[in-house]
């Protein structure tokens, strides 16, 4: 197996088109893994994690850029503020050392329906910035996940970064498993609240063959929600809409829960965060 270590961004883009098999490392907490049980040999590893321009984030635009080597500690520490919901999602990932290693950039491109950063990058209209040596693109992260651990992104190229509008209202995040971290979710779920667009983002994980959104829970909810008078949250509001995130799951059955009780978690769970969410609207 070749490692190949470039040190700037024009050339891992090179060699990626070079060597279009080598598999892209920054972390390492997903494929490390693959490799150390021999579920994956790929003929090459091309580590980003010397190449300056991926490392950092900035707000610009109302959007914060987050770098495709910028790890979860780091959103956990200083983007709590702008950007809560994947902040809380970061949080959850694995143990303090796979989070000051793994990356959402990663997590992007393993495309596995049970990432974590998946769900809050869907409650929003959060983009994946990717580069090759043909040029750079914009994909909506809506139409980023193509199939169980299957994306857009050509065999040359490179994710660069994460670019996600800030907080217009509150988001929530939540997931199920049998601990609170170091655990694959059984299902996760994530709710953003724009108070300026008067709209809900919804954002499901590990519940369907790639990350999805409940698009009629979301519609309900920006029609039902009581925006002009910001009265307290009815409770049949916030059930309908758990009720209509269920439908909109596509589950399976598996060693980490039934098709069933996913469907059950994610009602409970999508009618929680939204009451939280409300709530802290009404302060």
């Amino acid at each position: 197996m070749d490692f190949l270590q470039p040190s700037t961004l024009d050339e891992a883009i090179g060699l990626k088109a070079a060597h279009q098999d080598a598999v892209p490392i920054a972390g390492g907490t997903d494929v490390m893994v693959e490799l150390n049980f021999d579920a994956r040999r790929p003929p090459a590893l091309l580590d980003l994690g010397r190449v300056a321009e991926l490392g950092g984030w900035e707000v610009r635009d109302g959007h914060v850029r987050i770098g495709a080597t910028v790890p979860y500690t780091t959103i956990v520490a200083e983007l709590g503020d702008v950007l809560p919901g994947l902040a809380m999602a970061s949080r959850t990932v694995g143990s303090p050392q796979i989070r000051n290693r793994g990356t959402v950039a990663g997590n992007l491109g393993s495309a596995s329906p049970a990432g974590d950063a998946h769900p809050p990058l869907l409650a929003t209209t959060a983009e994946v910035e990717v580069s090759s040596v043909r040029g750079s693109r914009t994909v909506p992260v809506r139409e980023f996940y193509r199939g169980p651990k299957r994306s857009v992104l050509a065999a040359d190229e490179l994710i660069t970064a994460v670019t996600v509008p800030v907080k217009k209202g509150p988001q929530q995040f939540a997931k199920v498993g049998t601990r609170n971290a170091m655990v694959i979710a059984v299902c996760s779920f994530a709710v953003a609240v724009d108070l300026e667009e008067r709209t809900v983002g919804t954002g499901i994980g590990s519940a369907g063959p790639t990350p999805l959104r409940a698009t009629e829970a979301e519609e309900f909810a920006a029609t039902e929600l009581p925006w002009e008078s910001r009265d307290p949250l009815p409770d049949t509001v916030s059930r309908e809409f758990g009720q209509l995130v269920a439908a909109a799951a596509r589950p399976i059955d598996d060693v980490r829960g039934s098709a069933d009780y996913r469907r059950h978690a994610l009602s409970v769970m999508a009618r929680r965060t939204l009451g939280w969410a409300w709530r802290e609207v009404l302060g």
